[in-house]
């Protein structure tokens, strides 16, 4: 963590310049982007999984209504589909997985007094008036909602909605001209449409983790969702 910290300072010095007190809080949008810049090759590659999968419906359907009454056979003969194409089912998991570690270390590093035996200077910092190593209940015992930190939670909150209501939006359009078709018999693949009620949703569920995490991670969180919200846009149109 030590390692980290003096990264997330030594960005903070270069953009102090720019964003004096709130330059923490710009190096850390700073590091999220290049995460992610990192990761958009795997984004790249689950959306064509994504499309892949999409084009192998038809055949999945047939190998259901073939192997309707045996579904270990069925489940070999999707997977071998999946291998014949050379389709990942885990490809679309893949860039969540790998962006976690960065998460992690930001939600550790102000969440510690104390980083490798030395006072935690990053603490200091402040986006605005609220602290980097503080939380929204924090921000509610210190002035209230329209507080000085409140205000910066109030739009945090506002922006992960709007993000949200965007990706709702993309998702159900994206579910809408790539349906999961039926089986061959006519009846839905199981456990499919309580998966395509609840997805469009998902995006919603940040605003539950911005409330709960110090300031620094859920500023990763509305910079990460922002990013997946244009990325998607962009490679499933």
């Amino acid at each position: 963590m030590s390692v980290f910290a003096s990264l997330v300072e030594r960005l903070a010095d270069l953009l102090q310049p720019l964003f004096g007190a709130s330059a923490a809080a710009a190096a850390i949008v700073l590091f999220t982007a290049l995460v992610r810049l990192l990761v958009h090759p795997l984004s790249r590659a689950a959306a064509r999984g994504q499309k892949a999968r999409t084009e192998l419906q038809p055949r999945i359907a047939e190998l259901r209504r073939k192997h309707a009454k045996n579904p270990e056979k069925l489940q070999r003969a999707v997977l071998e589909l999946h291998a014949e194409e050379k389709v990942s089912p885990l490809s679309g998991c893949l860039p969540s997985l790998f962006q976690l570690p960065a998460f992690f270390l930001l939600y550790h590093v102000f969440s510690s007094s104390e980083i490798g035996g030395r006072t935690n200077d990053l603490l200091s910092h402040q986006l605005l008036a609220a602290p980097l190593g503080g939380r929204w209940t924090d921000a509610l015992g210190d002035g209230g909602a329209l507080g000085g930190a409140g205000l910066v939670y109030v739009a945090l909150f506002a922006a992960v909605a709007g993000v949200a209501t965007f990706s709702y939006r993309l998702t159900r359009r994206t579910m809408a001209a790539r349906p999961v078709l039926p089986t061959g018999d006519g009846d839905a693949v199981p456990g499919v449409g309580a998966i395509t009620k609840v997805m469009p949703f998902m995006s919603f569920f940040t605003l539950v983790t911005v409330a709960v995490v110090p300031l620094a991670a859920a500023l990763y969180v509305v910079t990460s969702t922002t990013w997946s919200a244009v990325e998607r846009a962009a490679l499933y149109r």
